[in-house]
């Protein structure tokens, strides 16, 4: 299902350079960890992480032959997703609950709903399909399966990016606890999360450059 050595190793150099890069995926877990802790933080990348597994399985299964025709398909999923952020932001500032390391309530967050928030947010994303089916094939077998290899490769990709992410979210979680005792924050904290997501839904609404 892999491609032979030399290719594997320079598909996992190009993935790495590439999930190491902070875009919406990133700033979204980041903004979720300062906000309300890592638990949180790491719900989001693995909600993110079977989200992008969701688009490999779909460039895979040719969903990004639709939206590279479709442009109604490709603008429905795109504003869903941007719909999603903003539904999100609007409602981190509806909650705008009081964070330090004392409030039970960053504890208490329901993790399967950050998870599922998590998913949502990648797998509304239709440009994440359109990458995977333009990078994926670059470091495929000519005599291979096509759709087991994609699988597989999206699978490696994935899994790089989680690890990358993880890695943000440890380095949130260091910075958030000194941002929590600060004077400004507080309500401020999840006021600042809900703008970042709703900056990242007006990206995504007015983006068309295919991005993790």
């Amino acid at each position: 299902m892999l491609p032979d050595m030399p290719l594997l190793l320079a598909f996992v150099g190009a993935s790495l350079m590439l999930a190491i890069t902070p875009g919406p995926a990133v700033v979204y877990i980041v903004a979720r960890t300062l906000a309300q802790g890592r638990a949180c933080g790491l719900a989001s990348v693995l909600g993110v992480a079977l989200g992008n597994l969701s688009n490999a399985l779909g460039a895979a299964l040719g969903l990004a032959a639709v939206f590279a025709v479709s442009s109604a398909a490709f603008t429905t999923v795109k504003w869903a997703g941007a719909a999603y952020l903003v539904y999100l932001g609007i409602r981190m500032w509806r909650t705008a609950l009081p964070v330090t390391d004392a409030t039970p309530q960053v504890l208490a967050q329901p993790l399967r709903r950050v998870f599922r928030d998590g998913f949502m947010v990648a797998l509304l994303n239709p440009k994440t399909t359109l990458f995977f089916a333009a990078f994926l094939p670059q470091f495929m077998d000519a005599h291979g399966n096509p759709l087991m290899q994609t699988v597989a490769l999206g699978g490696v990709f994935v899994g790089i990016a989680c690890c990358t992410d993880v890695l943000y979210v440890l380095m949130a979680s260091l910075v958030a606890p000194r941002l929590r005792r600060a004077a400004w924050s507080g309500r401020w904290g999840n006021r600042l999360a809900g703008t970042s997501f709703i900056g990242l839904g007006v990206l995504t609404a007015m983006g068309t450059r295919p991005a993790r």
